[in-house]
């Protein structure tokens, strides 16, 4: 077997159609055809049901789809690892999450370009999840994210702790509270925005529902850190459009303090007296290739958090063996 004739597998059993399977990898339909034939062939297994419309894959072929595309998932990522090693962009291109925006990434990326104007940065707004697959195929080089990862393509290190604070309506009756209490915000509708959720953990700590399901929500979760559960919630696309409900009356939410300064005419925010209500930000990158220009990035965040008086512990990534 060779790789064109698992790629047009491939095609098919994710399309379910010649036709649509031939126009994606750019082959005739029967060209298609006799590749996937030959592919059956060598492996003395049907693969593909051809009797029914839409295709389906037989039992052997869904088995071989599962274990086969993460495969070649791999191999695309080390064809293009090995190309960025061979030929280094000069640009960096950079992802991030839209609550790093309001934080300091804009003072980073200043302090970037003026201790090395050379340099070409390139801004890219994507999840931290989203975030992997993009280090993966080269779309960006690094991503600043608020989320742990484990995977065995990507090394991460953890820059600092953003406490939370909370974003309450003007009119609500907690809105000049300096200090606030999680327990004090319960009877509240909380909006919650997180499209990412926390990976389960098998920690017999992680915070538990009423049904033993792990809470994975990332503000729930800090609530039921205190065995505290909201009375109501509301779950909207982004941040944005929470803080918009929040400005709208409509409820509450938990931001990162970085994100005090929006919608101020609508919405007072104030600190939680919990010290460890807090959204971690990450760095991360591939962990077979760094680009060589992520060190003078690290370097401008950590001159930045001395200039703020931001407490850090100074990292590295760790060189490609």
């Amino acid at each position: 077997m060779d790789l064109k004739q698992l790629n047009a597998f491939i095609a098919v059993a994710e399309l379910r159609s010649f036709s649509a399977a031939a126009q994606k990898t750019g082959l005739s339909q029967p060209s298609l055809s006799r590749l996937l034939k030959q592919l059956e062939t060598d492996m003395g297994v049907m693969l593909i049901d051809r009797y029914h419309r839409p295709l389906h894959l037989t039992e052997a072929g869904s088995f071989f789809y599962d274990k086969i595309s993460s495969i070649l998932t791999e191999v695309d990522t080390v064809v293009s690892m090995t190309q960025r090693l061979s030929a280094p962009s000069s640009a960096l291109n950079i992802g991030f999450v839209p609550s790093i925006l309001y934080g300091l990434l804009p003072d980073v990326i200043a302090r970037l370009k003026q201790s090395s104007p050379e340099i070409e940065v390139n801004l890219k707004d994507i999840s931290s999840y989203q975030q992997m697959d993009a280090l993966k195929s080269g779309d960006i080089d690094v991503g600043f994210g608020r989320f742990a990862h484990q995977d065995l393509w990507i090394q991460q290190i953890l820059l600092r702790h953003e406490r939370y604070v909370v974003a309450l309506p003007k009119a609500h009756p907690l809105a000049h509270v300096r200090e606030q209490r999680l327990i004090d915000l319960a009877n509240n509708r909380l909006i919650l925005y997180h499209q990412t959720h926390l990976p389960i953990s098998n920690d017999s700590t992680h915070p538990q529902s009423a049904a033993a399901e792990p809470i994975t929500e990332p503000l729930l979760y800090l609530f039921a850190q205190y065995g505290i559960s909201p009375f109501m919630t509301t779950t909207v696309s982004d941040l944005q459009v929470a803080l918009g409900l929040v400005a709208a009356g409509e409820g509450i939410t938990l931001v990162p303090a970085s994100l005090k300064t929006v919608r101020t005419e609508q919405i007072s925010y104030q600190s939680l007296i919990h010290e460890n209500v807090t959204s971690p930000i990450y760095l991360h990158t591939l962990q077979d290739f760094v680009h060589p220009k992520i060190p003078e990035l690290l370097s401008a965040i950590y001159h930045v958090y001395e200039q703020r008086g931001i407490t850090y512990r100074r990292q590295k990534f760790q060189a490609p063996l």
